[in-house]
């Protein structure tokens, strides 16, 4: 097979990745069965899910039937699929079993597909219940959404965050701007995963901060009160002193989040 060309356009803030040349024999390797992964994702029972699980949290069997609209019965073996497959992870707390994400992999790879996926008539028609998703929300455990975007779009403008390739690299200086709000960088590179990595927002459809680092950046807006989560939803409330800070810390205003893009 020829290899080909391609150029990709992103926003012009975050420049992703510069014009590349794909070699089949070098690019894919046979090993990784993709088509298993996608026809798992291709049923919409469970694609649905997955998506509720997006924010990082755990839920029972039980209610994954219900947000799916399907029987338990159909969801057990739906999970027991998942399971298997490594795409949730399953653990036991008394009588009860609890399902999460198998790891920010995982909801990497669903927001990566969210922005590809096309509309559908449902969609467009909730358009309103994703109005909140688009201002601020998690994905798996760093922020997404506007807020997500435009935080990192601040570090990369301050040259705190410089992109290569798929990650961001941290300087000095966003190291130690990093630090001055007591975030802990040092935590997050030993962890045993990506540090920092460009995920592409599927709502923005530009590049958010994810990986350790992302993780650690928005634990400690968490532990400011900057930010606060919706019971029961995915998308999070940008509190007045979160207003105030995140204009102060990042020249991100809520003027800026609330508008379209």
């Amino acid at each position: 097979m020829q290899g080909f060309a391609y150029r990709l356009i992103v926003h012009p803030t975050i420049r992703l990745v510069k014009q590349k040349h794909f070699v089949y024999h070098l690019s894919m390797n046979v090993n990784h069965d993709i088509a298993t992964v996608a026809a798992l994702l291709a049923d919409d029972s469970r694609a649905r899910m997955l998506g509720v699980l997006l924010d990082g949290g755990s839920l029972t069997a039980t209610e994954l039937a219900l947000h799916a609209g399907i029987s338990a019965q159909t969801a057990s073996v739906h999970l027991a699929k998942l399971t298997g497959a490594s795409l949730l992870a399953c653990q036991t707390q008394g009588r009860c079993r609890y399902y999460r994400l198998a790891g920010p992999a995982v909801a990497e790879a669903l927001e990566a597909l969210t922005v590809l996926a096309p509309k559908t008539p449902t969609a467009v028609d909730g358009e309103q219940a994703i109005a909140p998703l688009r201002i601020a929300r998690t994905c798996y455990d760093h922020l997404a959404g506007r807020l997500g975007v435009l935080v990192t779009e601040a570090l990369v403008r301050r040259r705190f965050l410089l992109p290569a390739q798929r990650e961001f690299r941290l300087t000095k200086s966003g190291e130690a701007f990093l630090r001055r709000l007591e975030v802990d960088v040092e935590q997050a590179r030993h962890q045993r995963r990506a540090f920092a990595r460009q995920c592409v927002d599927w709502t923005e459809r530009r590049p958010h901060l994810a990986g350790a680092l992302g993780a650690a950046v928005a634990s400690r807006c968490f532990q400011l009160g900057w930010v606060a989560r919706v019971p029961d939803h995915r998308h999070l409330l940008l509190t007045p002193k979160g207003r105030a800070a995140f204009a102060r810390v990042f020249a991100v205003r809520a003027a800026a989040l609330a508008a379209q893009r």
